[in-house]
């Protein structure tokens, strides 16, 4: 087998709902996005978002065809399944709400027949009035939660949770959630799709209609026992001399750093993992492999595994976020 050791950087997967807005081209320059953007799928191995390498040796093949051809080469020694990808990487920006939902994890995801979705928020822009909704009030039941769905008033029963850029929170699968109006997010989650809509704030779509809920599976996928999510804030220290690197989130499924870059760094690679890499600020070069591309703010890249190592080379300040599994 020969080997995938270049950076890769693939055409994003745009999707048009409803809430989504136009923040995704107006703050990133992104050129061929629908009117209403609600997400860029940046990183993706689905049948309904699959990433196509945008240059470089292996432009014009998918993410899903490349992780069937080099496997562990690509995805890394910690892959549950080597040959398909286990996250999926995506912006979204939110106009309005989001409707309240449910994932399903691995417990109970055999109730449903649905894929296990655990997931994080970066905040990357915000309103001065958003939030997030994320886990339910103390002292509500199955019960409580089912009178509130069916009187239209289920947004009594979810904690709210102001935010501002920067900040960070993880969302386990099993956990009810919406991401508010004026949050524009950086998400990692595990590779799937599974959504079930628990409540829509009574809202009347363009057809004059509601859109469908899936109630009887949310209730299945809520798990009662999770403590309340609490927000990371994983601020750097101001220092114009020297990259830092801040924790944001570990599970069992990945884990996200901050890497404040303002001089060139050599990182490693140990065959466990890819890197994924976002760039929240700035501009970066990446060499991996003999080539370089350059990440413009709000762009991605992935390393694959065997890669062995990689160069950042900021122009200046770079604020990126990178994830391993």
């Amino acid at each position: 087998m020969h080997f995938v050791r270049e950076p890769l950087v693939f055409k994003p997967a745009y999707k048009e709902y409803i809430w989504g807005g136009s923040r995704i081209s107006e703050k990133y320059g992104r050129l061929g996005t629908p009117d209403i953007c609600a997400e860029s799928w940046e990183i993706a191995a689905r049948p309904d978002g699959d990433s196509v390498v945008s240059h470089g040796r292996f432009a014009g093949q998918s993410l899903s065809e490349l992780t069937a051809e080099f496997g562990t080469c690509l995805t890394g020694t910690r892959a549950p399944e080597p040959s398909r990808f286990p996250l999926l990487f995506k912006l979204i920006d939110a106009r309005e709400c989001l409707s309240v939902q449910v994932h399903p994890n691995e417990s109970n995801a055999c109730l449903t027949g649905g894929e296990p979705k655990t997931e994080l928020w970066v905040v990357l822009d915000c309103t001065p009035d958003s939030c997030l909704y994320a886990g339910l009030r103390e002292g509500s039941s199955p019960a409580m939660l089912q009178a509130a769905l069916s009187a239209g008033s289920a947004e009594q029963h979810l904690l709210r949770l102001k935010v501002k850029p920067g900040q960070a929170l993880f969302i386990p699968g099993g956990l009810v959630h919406a991401i508010g109006a004026g949050c524009l997010i950086y998400e990692i989650q595990q590779n799937s799709n599974t959504t079930y809509r628990l409540f829509d704030w009574n809202r009347i779509g363009p057809d004059n209609k509601s859109r469908a809920l899936h109630i009887e599976d949310s209730l299945k996928s809520i798990d009662w026992s999770l403590p309340a999510p609490q927000l990371v804030s994983p601020a750097a220290k101001a220092d114009n001399h020297n990259n830092q690197s801040i924790h944001v989130s570990r599970c069992a499924f990945f884990t996200t750093r901050q890497l404040d870059v303002v001089a060139p760094e050599n990182l490693t690679l140990d065959g466990t993992s890819f890197h994924a890499i976002f760039n929240a600020e700035g501009v970066v070069e990446i060499t991996a492999g003999g080539k370089t591309v350059r990440l413009d703010t709000g762009t991605s890249a992935l390393i694959p595994a065997d890669a062995k190592g990689y160069r950042l080379t900021p122009a200046g300040h770079a604020k990126l976020f990178v994830t391993s599994l």
